[in-house]
């Protein structure tokens, strides 16, 4: 098959299991791959690492020259904006959640955190089968991201089904008729988006401590989400608080178990549960690909990108990149030197990756005394549609 071709076989749900042979493909017809439908396929490190940092690099949608894009009228989260305006915003967002202006709130989570692991794992049925996904690996960072958030527990089966139609409507793949999809996207958006500024407004004054109330009466007007902002980047936190978060862990439990000799390994050592969590981060990846867009006719390896262009950044692919990792298909927790992509990199650099690891840590940590006799049901399980967030949908396992 050609080369231009390989976004396409890479997006394919039959590839979902094992897409890394297509990134080695990639990588050997690079740096840079042109593909059929005129997008730029990107999966060497050292190129994406430049373009994660370049500010002639879009992130923001509304950049790109194809049809559909220039028709949108959305507008983005911070994640999809360019600076200044996503430093702002940005800033906004993390003011509630970490340094400087919020030093403990991540950190004084470990022990709540490490509680809700400890109760999940022991709810499991001795000798049954359990579903990793829907037992463990879900309810954790929903939970955590609930609490940071200020979302009553009850409503949490809401916000989950507007962020399922939200994140099948965020993937990557070949060109077809999206209009139902975009339609229920909207909606979902809309609804999911009303609902949590609703909540933030009954906090006008009244704080309870959570992230929406420090949202609503933030102090400096210069800071101060307007109400579609506040919804576009509410939606965007919770999505990010617990959809990369569980496949993180859903991928990290696959993995130890294909490997009893590391499993074992980290029961005897549990210091090097960190390091386990940083290699899972490089190997395998909760966020796949991102997609970014030329502000004018860029040069990369010899080839130009016109401006508008669709650059899709493979990099889960960058992860596995021989020129910048030793045996990078060898799963090695004490790898040296490990500045992996698994949180991105640039300005857009994920500022949720200390909460991600804790959780990582605690769930991982709460887990292996239960993995030492368990084994896989389903080898490979059935994994989600999309391409983007990679991750299995369930994770059946006989304990």
């Amino acid at each position: 098959m050609d080369s231009d071709t390989l976004l396409a076989r890479i997006t394919d749900y039959a590839n979902r299991p094992n897409p890394y042979p297509l990134y080695a493909e990639l990588r050997d017809a690079g740096p840079v791959v042109r593909q059929a439908d005129g997008s730029y396929l990107i999966g060497t490190y050292h190129e994406i690492a430049a373009l994660l940092h370049d500010p002639r690099i879009s992130a923001d949608p509304r950049s790109s020259t194809a049809p559909a894009a220039s028709e949108e009228t959305a507008r983005p989260p911070f994640l999809r904006l360019d600076d200044p305006e996503h430093h702002r915003q940005r800033t906004a967002a993390m003011r509630p959640f970490g340094p400087p202006h919020s030093p403990g709130r991540v950190d004084a989570m470990r022990g709540e955190i490490a509680q809700i692991t400890k109760e999940l794992a022991e709810a499991f049925p001795t000798g049954r089968q359990i579903d990793v996904v829907d037992d463990f690996a879900y309810p954790l960072p929903v939970t955590v991201i609930c609490r940071l958030l200020g979302v009553p527990r009850e409503d949490e089966h809401l916000l989950q089904a507007w962020t399922d139609v939200l994140v099948t409507s965020a993937d990557l793949g070949p060109a077809g008729d999206t209009t139902e999809r975009d339609r229920a996207a909207h909606q979902a958006r809309q609804e999911m988006g009303g609902y949590l500024v609703d909540l933030a407004e009954q906090r006008r004054d009244r704080p309870t401590g959570d992230m929406l109330s420090d949202f609503i009466n933030e102090p400096d007007p210069a800071l101060r989400f307007t109400d579609e902002e506040l919804a576009i980047n509410t939606i965007l936190l919770f999505i990010a608080g617990h959809e990369t978060t569980v496949n993180l862990i859903t991928n990290g439990v696959l993995t130890l178990l294909r490997r009893p000799d590391q499993l074992d390994r980290l029961r005897r050592e549990p210091g090097l549960l960190p390091r386990t969590v940083e290699e899972l981060l490089r190997y395998e990846p909760p966020v796949h690909m991102r997609e970014r867009i030329p502000l004018v006719d860029i040069d990369v390896a010899g080839t130009t990108i016109p401006k508008g262009a669709s650059v899709v950044l493979a990099l889960a692919s960058g992860n596995r990149d021989p020129k910048r990792f030793h045996d990078p298909d060898r799963f090695d927790p004490t790898r040296p030197d490990n500045q992996h992509f698994g949180f991105g990199s640039g300005i857009h650099l994920c500022f949720g990756a200390p909460l991600a690891r804790i959780e990582a840590e605690a769930a991982l940590g709460a887990l292996i005394p239960h993995l030492s006799t368990a084994r896989l049901v389903q080898d490979p399980p059935p994994y989600r549609q999309n391409a983007m967030l990679r991750g299995p949908r369930h994770l059946p396992v006989r304990l």
